[in-house]
């Protein structure tokens, strides 16, 4: 009898789920620990490639639902470890019940795959987004049928393997360089030293790496030294944060006015109505009303709280695919940040409470990306989208309960959470200080509506968001990256050959560091 999941197959869900636990275990502490974590993407591929590529019958369309399925757990274990450990940061005493805290992960991986099944034809298919991970699985599952392309692919990774570990494993490396120190109106611009983020600046092309620059350059070197000037250094550091999160929630404003605009021409010309699938939608309906009534009654999260989460949750996972496959980037707190602050805003929430809804959303958020990943390298393999989201359905939920036991257990290991600690948790910490409200009101309603023109003027705003938003280190790296890629377009003349090289150096760059991270992250263990 045919497996209508086909290609996912019991010895690939078997290795998946294995592979998962190790996965989630050492995502969740380096979460912690670093503050950072690196796209399991490529090493999962590696990993199922080596497990199943000899098996009788395998294909690439079953080593990559494999894949999908091991990497589920990881982004999971970051949304925990972004947000819940900053209760215990404010009420060490806090009686958080790991009951409550598998409850909600869990509903958020389930809704975190919904949402992202509704999203994928548009970003994927229609918008064409390049997701760089994705890409890169891509370019490692394939490489094998053409030698060249194995060998530039596989010396570009075995270069940023041999990098990360000299630099991250013995230290020899620094991981940021100093380009100009800063003053008392100009911040110092410093530069990551990493052949992930180059290979990403260089994958997602000039445009968006130059509105990601371009931020960085409005947000530190513009908006920073004036704003200084007349102001002070904190409440415009305060304006230049809450600027670029309202570029960012601006963008998913402008998605959603374009969405109702687009049903409301629909409507008006009476197009597609056939093309509604109502069997689909009340199945929608049906999880999302399970999921407030599960919320609601199993953890501390009231109904009024739950009915207000759905559509935060549906907004910050539209966003997060979007800036996953724009820029590979995907800051899952942040979005966890903004749907806390929009609940506290509208009804009286308990600390706890708001703690559980900002790490729902940043399970959904942090699946989303990884999903998306694997559906763009899914799409260029035409591997089966349902057997995908059946296996990352699978592995969200498994990674979820794994990440809420390995949460528990390192805060029963290592008594506490924050600055001073041995598990620093600085999202967690930066979600605490949040917890208290927004530090500019002017910044955050200037940047919603500057986002949301710009998206409607087809405009990257979101990614001139994070530019404003994040460290010069990070911004400057993926410039870097993409004038590369740029200077190389322009002096090679065979135009089909250099886009397939830079593809193929960038993937091995972004799965060397990516498959280091994670080994690191393994051995530190113990």
């Amino acid at each position: 009898m045919k497996n209508r999941f086909y290609p996912l197959t019991v010895r690939g869900l078997i290795t998946g789920i294995l592979g998962l636990i190790v996965i989630t275990t050492s995502s969740m502490y380096t979460a912690l620990k670093m503050g950072a974590l690196p796209w399991p993407t490529v090493f999962v591929t590696v990993v199922s490639m080596a497990v199943l590529s000899k098996a009788k019958g395998s294909t690439l369309q079953e080593i990559n639902c494999t894949h999908t399925l091991m990497s589920a757990g990881a982004m999971v274990a970051g949304g925990l470890a972004f947000t819940l450990p900053g209760l215990w940061m404010i009420n060490p005493s806090s009686e958080l019940s790991l009951f409550s805290v598998i409850v909600v992960s869990v509903t958020g991986a389930i809704l975190g795959t919904l949402f992202t099944s509704l999203n994928r034809k548009h970003l994927i298919e229609e918008e064409k987004l390049p997701y760089p991970m994705g890409n890169a699985a891509y370019n490692t599952l394939t490489c094998t049928k053409d030698r060249t392309g194995a060998l530039t692919l596989f010396s570009s990774m075995g270069g940023s393997v041999l990098f990360t570990l000299i630099r991250d494993a013995w230290g020899k490396i620094p991981s940021v360089l100093t380009v100009f120190s800063g003053n008392a109106y100009f911040p110092a611009l410093q530069v990551w030293v990493s052949p992930m983020a180059l290979g990403i600046g260089a994958v997602i092309g000039p445009v968006l790496a130059g509105m990601w620059f371009l931020g960085m350059v409005l947000g530190y070197y513009v908006i920073t030294p004036v704003g200084t000037y007349f102001f002070g250094s904190e409440l415009t550091n305060a304006f230049r944060n809450d600027l670029g999160i309202g570029l960012m929630i601006g963008t998913g404003i402008g998605i959603f006015i374009k969405a109702i605009y687009s049903i409301f021409k629909k409507m008006v010309k009476k197009e597609n109505r056939k093309a509604f699938d109502k069997n689909k939608a009340f199945m929608f309906l049906i999880i999302c009303l399970l999921s407030i009534t599960v919320l609601a009654l199993l953890t501390e999260i009231t109904i009024a709280e739950a009915i207000l989460l759905i559509p935060g949750i549906y907004l910050a996972t539209y966003l997060s695919a979007m800036l996953t496959g724009q820029t590979g980037v995907n800051p899952m707190e942040v979005f966890a940040i903004l749907v806390l602050l929009f609940v506290a805003a509208v009804v009286s929430s308990t600390l706890t409470s708001l703690f559980l809804i900002a790490a729902t959303v940043a399970v959904a958020a942090g699946l989303t990306g990884d999903v998306m990943n694997d559906l763009k390298s899914g799409y260029m393999l035409k591997t089966p989208v349902h057997s995908q989201l059946v296996g990352e359905g699978i592995g969200g939920v498994i990674g979820a309960v794994v990440a809420s036991l390995v949460l528990f257990a390192l805060k029963g290991a290592y008594g506490s959470f924050g600055a001073g600690t041995l598990l620093p948790a600085p999202q967690a910490s930066a979600v605490s200080l949040m917890v208290s409200g927004l530090s500019s009101i002017p910044g955050f309603v200037f940047g919603l509506f500057i986002g949301a023109l710009l998206y409607l003027l087809n405009a990257p705003s979101a990614t001139l968001g994070l530019g404003v938003y994040l460290a010069t280190n990070i911004s400057s790296i993926m410039g870097l990256g993409a004038l590369c890629a740029f200077i190389f377009r322009k002096t090679i003349k065979d135009r089909e050959k250099c886009d397939s090289n830079i593809s193929l150096v960038s993937s091995g760059f972004l799965g060397g560091e990516g498959i280091t991270g994670v080994l690191i992250a393994i051995a530190s263990m113990f």
